[in-house]
């Protein structure tokens, strides 16, 4: 289907964007949708790498699965070049002591 644009269509169809959204989002807009784009790449391949963790067969018995407790947080990680939002999957509550 896009393949049959002709270029005064595309045309038409840039300048009614313009109009739409204006100049100066259009780059906030195409950058978000980038970023975005690389989220989603890098937890594609982390659920990809997870189960194929834990596709491959074990000679554990089912009972003995269990995952020792953990003392560090696990964080998720974020695209490359977006440091802002790699957080804690499960924060420690902290305690008040009266």
């Amino acid at each position: 289907m896009i393949g049959n644009l002709k270029p005064l269509e595309i045309v038409l169809i840039i300048a009614v964007i313009l109009l739409l959204f204006g100049a100066k989002k259009l780059p906030d807009m195409a950058r978000s949708l980038g970023k975005s784009a690389r989220i989603l790449k890098s937890e594609a391949k982390a659920m990809k790498k997870d189960d194929a963790a834990t596709a491959t067969p074990t000679t554990e018995t089912v009972a003995d699965q269990t995952p020792p407790p953990s003392t560090t947080a696990r964080t998720i990680q974020a695209a490359p070049g977006d440091v802002t939002s790699s957080r804690p999957v499960n924060e420690p509550k902290p305690t008040t002591q009266s």
